[in-house]
């Protein structure tokens, strides 16, 4: 792993003891996950769980999920990535979930604690349950695409061809856009951008793919579309009950601060950077990968990654503990 060891998500000051538990989210190519329902033996049984265990003293994430799924499911971990760190209270303990996905791995998963398994669809209702509470967020976060497009069209002229660029992006399996156009908005041409909006909306759905809107626009555009997606100057005075249900609400972080700000907000992912240098914001200076992980692994939510992204990177991005990427260049055809 690349993620830098002792990254850990910091937990409320309480009397209650704290659990640290590597879980595994194995999901075979076609999305499919596997859960396992607890045995009679143990505390909360014949609830269904993510497959994993306890941290032990020495060990780091990934070493204990490699350990916990052999001794519970009889398969040797070939490739896995750190995902989201969540702190979950139980009434008697605090249990700290370093999640990661796992991709690979040889044998066949059997329970050997004789416990239940079942492949499930996680973009379905779930047919097995009840779930263990700590359970429920990652499946929902699994839902969450992992390219996520900015637009940059900047002028009506570029309209046009920028729809039809679009357009191949979301055949390319693009489902998640933020229309994004500050230079626009505040140009000669402001009265054009509501239209545009609307274009790309459209298409977006005629494709499947989720629409957010920059905080830079007008509010009433957010719950036409999707959701928001919020500036990191925006976070502190936004007001979550702006956005009915199940509308989607981003933020973008650049350090520990504005993550907090993000987390008191309960936005449902965060975008950190810029990683890279990218140009669209030439001459500034970037985080790197390393701080990148470290913000990532205190986020508590799914992260993109931002600065310098493309299809090339998302590997290196998963690999630092990114839910995906995303970018205003980097995600559209050549």
């Amino acid at each position: 792993p690349i993620v830098p060891e002792g990254v850990v998500t910091p937990v409320p000051v309480m009397s209650k003891p704290v659990i640290d538990v590597a879980a595994g989210l194995i999901l075979k190519p076609d999305g499919a996950l596997l859960l396992g329902q607890r045995p009679a033996d143990k505390p909360w049984p014949g609830w269904w769980e993510l497959p994993g265990g306890k941290i032990e003293a020495g060990e780091t994430v990934l070493q204990a999920l490699a350990r916990e799924l052999k001794e519970e499911l009889d398969i040797e971990v070939t490739q896995a990535t750190p995902w989201v760190t969540y702190v979950h209270e139980y009434p008697k303990n605090i249990v700290r979930l370093a999640f990661c996905k796992v991709t690979g791995w040889n044998g066949v998963p059997t329970g050997l604690e004789g416990q239940s398994l079942a492949w499930v669809d996680p973009n379905a209702p779930i047919e097995v349950g009840p779930l263990l509470p700590a359970t429920e967020p990652p499946l929902r976060w699994l839902r969450l695409p992992s390219q996520y497009l900015i637009t940059g069209i900047q002028h009506p002229g570029n309209l046009e061809t920028y729809l039809i660029q679009l357009k191949k992006a979301l055949d390319r399996g693009v489902r998640l856009v933020q229309f994004r156009e500050p230079e626009w908005a505040s140009s000669d041409h402001a009265n054009t951008l509501y239209p545009a909006f609307q274009q790309v909306l459209n298409i977006c759905r005629a494709a499947g793919a989720q629409c957010l809107v920059n905080s830079t626009h007008p509010k009433a555009w957010w719950t036409e579309g999707d959701g928001v997606h919020l500036r990191a100057q925006d976070i502190h005075d936004f007001e979550r009950s702006v956005l009915p249900k199940p509308h989607l609400c981003g933020a973008s972080v650049h350090n520990n601060t504005e993550l907090a700000l993000a987390q008191n907000i309960n936005a449902d992912f965060v975008v950190i950077g810029h990683v890279c240098p990218t140009p669209s914001h030439p001459g500034e200076s970037v985080m790197g990968w390393r701080q990148f992980a470290t913000l990532a692994g205190q986020a508590g939510r799914p992260v993109f990654a931002i600065g310098g992204q493309t299809e090339k990177t998302y590997i290196t991005a998963q690999e630092h503990g990114a839910h995906g990427i995303a970018a205003i260049r980097g995600l559209l055809p050549a």
